[in-house]
């Protein structure tokens, strides 16, 4: 190499013209290969700018040219990547929370590769409502007069608080100002949407007498909210729902309960711990109850609406619910899913987060046994794999004081740590995430139906760094 090492670095056009660079122009667009050799470029410029000692073939067009190639075919390979959930959290919102029904992924194909009557009304020949057929399910399902569905459950309470009480008072119990996963908190959600918040109570213990005292000319809304990541025992004291509504109809003020999951069937059937109903709250008189679609209902991310026809008109014209309405894909896998809870012999079957959910421990079990030579195999020596008797939760913020019996797979090592366990597991194709508890590196088996998933592949690039070397 001679003096000036930044006079060996090949032009762009040597680099376009290389042999190899032709496969990559008929794969990618030209503006993106230029790009990728020019960054390339930039790196050794840099690097020889600070003084690194390069060998001299990393300046051959050969070289960068099958450095460009290996990172673009790389980062082609990129975005949502499948993993194994074996952490025992059915609803884990990091791995993305509910998995859609058969029939609900079947209906967004259809929806996101042909036309759909999205909003065109067949009988009359022309347009339609977006959410008639999600309305009448919901109705069906949840005896509401009127339901409405929008992107997200934090999207239904702001557009029921602007619409219902903005510039007004809302009441709320100090011990259900919730903050829940990624800082959606209560009092900030009101703060946005107009309404003002008027707290009754304390942390631990409100009474009927808090709301009756509190109620004044500018009130506007009495709202409950489930407290569905936490519980305050001991001590305590809430306003049930059917009181609330007492204190409402006297003054003639609506109630809305934010129920966060909501349930459309009662858990308690399968011998899980019950959690709130929504037809129960309709029937109890909740104005206005709004809910998750891909919590324990199962279903799509979507928030949902349910209630009086009055409100819930009033909710559905707010110029606010064009900007969090749902897009066709949401309303087809949400439309399907409910057609499910409402039509099904088989709901606990067809639904797979209430499968995971009432999935019985034998079964559990017998998932977990069928996978224990596999993986003993496949780790190697210096490994220990064993069966153990653990605990599974809902996630989400379902009854998060609730545990389910379950059975997990815990892997030892004669030298690596539990951590150190868990990110080699990370690397395998499909990454498999487990958990660490009490220095232990556990697989949960209640979200696996398939033993090979908790067998891991690693992959040619990581050969060379078994999980059985310390």
């Amino acid at each position: 190499m001679g003096p000036d090492p930044l006079r060996e670095l090949p032009a762009v056009s040597r680099l376009l013209a290389h042999p190899n660079t032709e496969r990559l122009l008929i794969r990618f667009n030209r503006e993106y290969v230029v790009q990728g050799c020019r960054d390339i470029l930039d790196e050794l410029r840099r690097a020889i700018s600070q003084g690194h000692a390069l060998d001299p073939s990393v300046f051959a067009a050969e070289s960068i040219v099958a450095r460009l190639e290996s990172r673009l075919c790389a980062t082609g390979d990129g975005g949502l990547q499948r993993v194994v959930n074996a952490t025992g959290t059915v609803l884990h919102t990091n791995l993305g929370r509910a998995l859609l029904p058969q029939a609900a992924t079947e209906a967004v194909i259809r929806a996101a590769t042909q036309p759909v009557d999205l909003e065109y009304d067949l009988a009359q020949g022309e347009r339609g409502r977006r959410e008639q057929v999600i309305e009448d399910l919901l109705m069906d399902l949840t005896g509401a007069e009127a339901a409405t569905v929008v992107n997200n459950n934090a999207a239904a309470v702001l557009l029921a608080l602007n619409t219902l009480a903005n510039g007004k008072e809302v009441i709320v119990s100090r011990g259900e100002l919730i903050e829940i996963g990624g800082a959606f908190r209560i009092p900030e959600i009101m703060a946005r949407s107009g309404a003002i918040l008027k707290e009754v109570g304390t942390t631990n213990r409100t009474h009927a007498s808090d709301y009756e005292h509190a109620i004044t000319e500018r009130t506007a809304l009495l709202l409950k909210v489930h407290t569905s990541n936490y519980r305050i025992v001991g001590f305590v004291a809430e306003v049930g729902l059917a009181d609330l509504v007492a204190i409402g109809s006297q003054h003639g003020i609506p109630v809305m309960e934010d129920l966060g999951s909501g349930a459309l069937i009662d858990l308690s059937r399968y011998g899980l711990p019950k959690e709130p109903v929504v037809a129960e709250r309709i029937t109890l008189g909740a104005d206005i109850v709004t809910f998750s679609g891909d919590k324990v209902l199962g279903g799509p991310q979507a928030g949902i609406v349910a209630g009086r026809a009055a409100w819930v008109t009033q909710i559905s014209r707010n110029p606010l619910h064009r900007a969090v309405r749902c897009g066709k894909l949401t309303i087809a896998a949400l439309e399907a899913t409910l057609r499910l809870y409402r039509e099904s012999a088989y709901i606990i079957q067809d639904i797979p987060t209430l499968r995971a959910f009432a999935r019985s421990l034998a079964d559990i079990e017998d998932t977990a046994r069928r996978a224990l030579p596999a993986l003993a195999s496949a780790l190697g020596p210096g490994f220990r794999v064993s069966l153990r008797d653990s605990t599974s939760q809902m996630g989400s913020g379902a009854l998060p004081t609730e545990e389910i019996p379950t059975k997990v797979i815990a892997v030892e090592h004669d030298f690596l740590g539990a951590h150190r366990i868990a990110g080699r597991f990370r690397q395998a194709c499909p990454p498999i995430i487990g958990r660490v508890k009490d220095d232990w590196f556990l697989l949960d088996a209640r979200t696996i139906f398939d033993p090979l998933d908790l067998v891991p592949n690693w992959t040619d690039e990581l050969e060379g760094h078994a999980p059985h070397q310390p």
